[in-house]
C-alpha cells in the first residue's frame, strides 16, 4: 500500500516528513482520516475542502480541532454515521474518563 502524499493536506505539520502530533488523540484522528480516506470513504481533494472549511470557519480551534471537526461533519454527511452517534459516544467518552482514576485505562462501556 502507498503511503498517502500528506502535501495536499493544508497547513499540517511535519518534520523529517512525517506529521507531528501533540497529543495522542490527533494522531488517532489523523490516523482516521487516512484509514477512511485508504478504504474509500472520501478523496483527498474532498478532504481537503472539509478541512479548509472548518479552519476558515471563524471558530477558533487547534489545527487538529479543526481536523476532527471536518472528519466529524464529513462521516456524517456521508451516512458513515450520524451525529447523534457522534455526540453520544463523545459524552460516554467523557464520562468514562472523569470517572477512571488518574493511570488507569479508560473503559468506554
Amino acid at each position: 500500500m502507498n503511503s498517502p502524499n500528506l502535501s495536499v493536506l493544508p497547513a499540517i505539520i511535519l518534520q523529517d516528513d512525517k506529521p507531528v502530533f501533540n497529543e495522542p488523540w490527533e494522531a488517532q484522528a489523523f490516523a482516521m482520516a487516512v484509514n477512511l480516506h485508504q478504504n474509500g470513504a472520501f478523496g483527498w481533494d474532498e478532504w481537503a475542502s472539509a478541512l479548509s472549511f472548518e479552519i476558515h470557519s471563524g471558530v477558533e480551534r487547534s489545527y487538529y480541532q479543526h481536523w476532527l471537526s471536518a472528519l466529524e461533519k464529513l462521516v456524517s454527511d456521508k451516512s458513515l454515521t450520524t451525529r447523534a452517534d457522534l455526540e453520544a459516544t463523545k459524552t460516554a467518552w467523557h464520562t468514562a474518563a472523569s470517572a477512571t482514576p488518574h493511570g488507569e485505562p479508560i473503559v468506554l462501556k
